[in-house]
C-alpha cells in the first residue's frame, strides 16, 4: 500500500470545520465515526446531510423550507429546499466591520483594499443605481471585466436585486464576447477601460463599443478606470463612468430580493470549442450551499483566512472564490500574468499578503518547477496552510515538487469539478492524508462513482466519472432550452438518470480519485483505452519538456498515438530526446502508451481559462475544421499542427 506524502497533525485535525461538523452529525445520532462513514451517510441521507450543511453554514433566509428534497429519484428534475426564500448577495455580505474583505493586486504593482463595511456600502450604492435603471429579478447583468473589486461589487449588486450575473474576461475577442452575451440579452454591461498582461497595457474601449452596439437589449454600459486614472467613455455609446453612475444613486436603497432557492444567480459558459458556448444556468441556493460545504468543510476556510485563486472572471473558479466571502474570509484578487515581472510573482504575492489558502492550476505548479522557483528557500510562507490545484490533473511529480520545494507542512489538495456544476466532485480534505498523484476524496453529498462501459461501478479500474444521485448545484437548466432537451443530452444520454461528467477516472485503494483525462479525448490504440494524463505525467517530468499534448490519429483502420511537445527555449527535438521520451513512457506505463509519432511545436492551443484543447488538435490533424476559434486564447497555435508531413507516413 502506498504511503501518504503528508498527514495532518492530530491537533490540526481537531480544529477543523470538518471535525466540528462531524461531531454535530454524531450528536444527531448519525454514523460519522470517520470520513468514509460521513460520506456514506451524506449520500444515503441527502435530506439530513444538506439540511445539516444549511445549519452549519448559517444560511440566511427570510423564509424556511417546506421540504428539503422533492422528487429525489428524478435526475434531472429533483427539487431542493422548496418554499425557502433567500438572497445570494446577502449571504456573502454578512460582515460589516473594518477588517479587509478584498485585497486587489495587479501585475503593475498596484494594490487596493476594501473592508467588509466598505464593500457592503458600495454594493448597496450600485444596487440602487441598477434599480433606478430598471434592473429586476431575472434580468441579466454582464461583466466584460478583469479580476478587480468592481467585478465583485457589480456581481453582488446585481444578485442583491435578484438579477443574473454573467461574466467573461477582457482578453476575449469581440466575437467571443458576443457568442456568450448575445445569447442572454443583458440589460446592463460592466467593463474596465482595459487591462494589463505581461507588461503590456490593452485598451478595451473600442472592442467594448463594438460589442455594446450588437446587444439590442442593452440599457446601460458602465466603465470603470483601471489602466488609466480616469476614463473617457465618449467612444462607447450610452456608457457612463463608474463613479458618476455611483454618485447618482444615493436614494431608494432596495432591500435584498428574497427569492426561491433555485432562482438563477449565474449564467456560465461551456468552452465553446465545438460551436457556440452552452449557457449553463445555476441557482442561487444550490451554488451557495455547495460552496459553503466546499469552503468550510473541505477547505477549512474561516474569518481569519486570506484566500487567493489565480483566475480570470471567465473561469468558474472566480465565482467559487467570491463565495468565500460567506465564511468571513478576506479575498486576495490578482489580475495579470502569473509570471510577470518574474516567475516568482505569485509567490511574492503569497508572502506579502500572508495568503493562507492559495489556489492555482496544475499547469502553473508544473511551470513553476520548470522555471526553477524554490519558494521554500526564497520565501517566508508561514501562514500558507493549503494549496489548491485544478484545471487539469496534478502530476505525481508536482506533489513531490510542492512538498520538497514549496512547503513541507502544507495541505496540497488537487480538486476536480467543472463549470457544469459550479463546484467539485472530488475535493481536498483537511482531516485525511495526501497521497501522491491522487485527489483526496469524493465530496460530501456527491454520489460519485466510476462506471465501466456496461454502466457498472468499478474500483481500482478506469472508467467514466459519474454521479448517481441529485445534488443542489446541478444546473437549473440551459438558457434558451425550454424543453430541457439540450441539458439532458449534455449529461444524461450515456447513462439515463445518471450524470456523466466526461472525465476518465479511477477510484483508488485509498478511496481517493485519479483523473486520467477527459473521456472524449481518451486514446484507443489497438482497442486499449488510455487517458491522456497517463502520458503527460511521464513526458512533462522530463527537464527538456515544458508541456505536451497527445491525440489519437486514425491510421490504417486503427488509431495511433501522436505526441506534440513544447521544449525549453533553444532546444530542438532530436532522435536522442525522442528515444528518451519513448523509454520513460514505456518504463512507467505500457508499450501501448508509447507514441507512434513525437513532434515539436512552439505552443499548445488553450481555452481562455488555460486548458489545453486536445479535441481541437485532433480535428486539425485530421483536416477537420475547429468549431469555434473564438473560444481559444491563441487560435493561431493550431497552424503548427496542420498538414504536418510526418503524419502522412508510418
Amino acid at each position: 500500500m502506498s504511503r501518504p506524502v503528508w498527514t495532518p497533525p492530530q491537533e490540526r485535525i481537531e480544529r477543523t470545520h470538518m471535525m466540528s461538523f462531524m461531531r454535530q452529525v454524531r450528536e444527531a445520532s448519525a454514523d460519522a465515526t470517520d470520513y468514509a462513514a460521513l460520506h456514506a451517510w451524506s449520500v444515503a441521507d441527502p435530506e439530513g446531510f444538506w439540511s445539516a450543511v444549511w445549519r452549519y453554514g448559517e444560511v440566511r433566509a427570510s423564509q424556511p423550507w417546506s421540504s428539503v428534497l422533492g422528487a429525489p429519484d428524478r435526475m434531472p428534475g429533483a427539487r431542493w429546499f422548496a418554499g425557502a426564500r433567500l438572497n445570494f448577495a446577502e449571504n456573502l455580505l454578512r460582515r460589516r466591520d473594518d477588517r479587509p474583505a478584498l485585497i486587489a493586486c495587479a501585475e503593475d504593482g498596484s494594490r487596493r483594499e476594501l473592508s467588509h463595511a466598505q464593500l457592503h456600502a458600495q454594493v448597496e450604492r450600485l444596487a440602487a443605481a441598477l434599480h433606478r435603471d430598471g434592473v429586476e429579478p431575472g434580468d441579466r447583468v454582464a461583466g466584460f471585466v478583469p479580476n478587480r473589486p468592481e467585478a465583485v461589487i457589480a456581481m453582488l449588486a446585481a444578485t442583491r436585486l435578484g438579477a443574473v450575473w454573467s461574466s467573461c474576461s477582457p482578453d476575449f475577442g469581440e466575437q467571443g464576447v458576443l457568442d456568450r452575451f448575445a445569447q442572454i440579452n443583458p440589460k446592463v454591461l460592466f467593463s474596465a477601460d482595459g487591462y494589463f498582461f505581461k507588461g503590456r497595457t490593452f485598451d478595451s474601449r473600442a472592442r467594448l463599443a463594438r460589442v455594446a452596439a450588437q446587444l439590442p437589449g442593452l440599457r446601460r454600459v458602465v466603465v470603470f478606470p483601471y489602466v488609466q486614472d480616469s476614463v473617457d467613455v465618449a467612444e462607447v455609446p450610452g456608457a457612463v463612468e463608474w463613479d458618476t453612475y455611483m454618485q447618482t444613486s444615493q436614494a431608494g436603497m432596495p432591500q435584498p430580493a428574497q427569492l426561491p432557492f433555485d432562482h438563477p444567480v449565474y449564467i456560465m459558459y461551456s468552452s465553446g470549442t465545438t460551436g457556440k458556448p452552452k449557457c449553463i444556468v445555476h441557482g442561487a441556493g444550490g451554488t451557495l450551499l455547495q460552496h459553503l460545504k466546499e469552503h468550510l468543510l473541505h477547505t477549512d476556510i474561516g474569518p481569519g483566512d486570506r484566500v487567493f485563486y489565480f483566475t480570470t472572471c471567465g473561469w468558474m473558479m472566480w465565482n467559487w472564490l467570491v463565495s468565500a466571502l460567506a465564511t468571513g474570509a478576506t479575498l486576495v484578487l490578482y489580475d495579470g500574468s502569473p509570471f510577470h515581472p518574474a516567475p516568482t510573482a505569485l509567490m511574492d504575492l503569497a508572502e506579502r499578503e500572508g495568503i493562507t489558502v492559495f489556489g492555482t492550476s496544475a499547469s502553473y505548479i508544473a511551470a513553476l518547477e520548470k522555471a526553477g522557483v524554490r519558494p521554500r528557500a526564497s520565501h517566508r510562507l508561514e501562514p500558507l496552510r493549503t494549496i489548491l490545484s485544478t484545471g487539469s490533473p496534478l502530476a505525481p511529480e508536482s506533489f513531490d515538487y510542492v512538498y520538497r520545494d514549496v512547503k513541507a507542512d502544507v495541505h496540497l489538495a488537487s480538486i476536480s469539478g467543472g463549470t457544469d456544476i459550479i463546484s467539485c466532485f472530488a475535493l481536498g480534505n483537511p482531516v485525511l492524508p495526501v497521497y501522491r498523484g491522487q485527489l483526496q476524496c469524493r465530496g460530501l453529498g456527491m454520489a460519485v462513482e466510476v462506471f465501466d462501459e456496461a454502466g457498472r461501478p468499478v474500483r481500482e479500474r478506469k472508467g467514466e466519472l459519474v454521479c448517481t444521485a441529485p445534488f443542489p448545484s446541478m444546473p437549473v437548466g440551459f438558457w434558451n432550452d425550454p424543453d430541457g432537451s439540450r441539458y439532458r443530452a449534455a449529461y444524461f444520454e450515456r447513462y439515463p438518470g445518471v450524470w456523466a461528467h466526461g472525465d476518465y477516472a479511477e477510484i483508488t485503494a485509498q478511496d481517493g480519485l485519479i483523473i486520467h483525462g477527459r473521456s472524449d479525448a481518451v486514446l484507443n490504440p489497438g482497442g486499449v483505452r488510455i487517458g491522456t494524463a497517463e502520458i503527460y505525467r511521464q513526458v512533462d517530468a522530463l527537464a527538456e519538456v515544458l508541456e505536451s499534448v497527445a491525440v489519437g490519429q486514425s491510421w490504417r483502420g486503427s488509431e495511433r498515438v501522436v505526441l506534440f511537445v513544447v521544449l525549453r527555449e533553444g532546444l530542438t527535438l532530436d532522435e536522442d530526446l525522442r528515444t528518451r521520451i519513448r523509454a520513460v513512457i514505456r518504463e512507467n506505463t505500457t508499450p501501448r502508451h508509447v507514441p507512434a509519432k513525437i513532434l515539436q511545436v512552439g505552443e499548445l492551443p488553450r481555452t481562455r481559462s488555460g486548458k489545453i484543447v486536445e479535441l481541437a488538435v485532433r480535428d486539425v490533424i485530421h483536416g477537420r475544421s475547429v468549431g469555434n476559434l473564438e473560444a481559444l486564447a491563441n487560435p493561431d497555435a493550431l497552424e503548427q499542427f496542420r498538414d504536418r508531413p510526418e503524419l502522412a507516413s508510418d
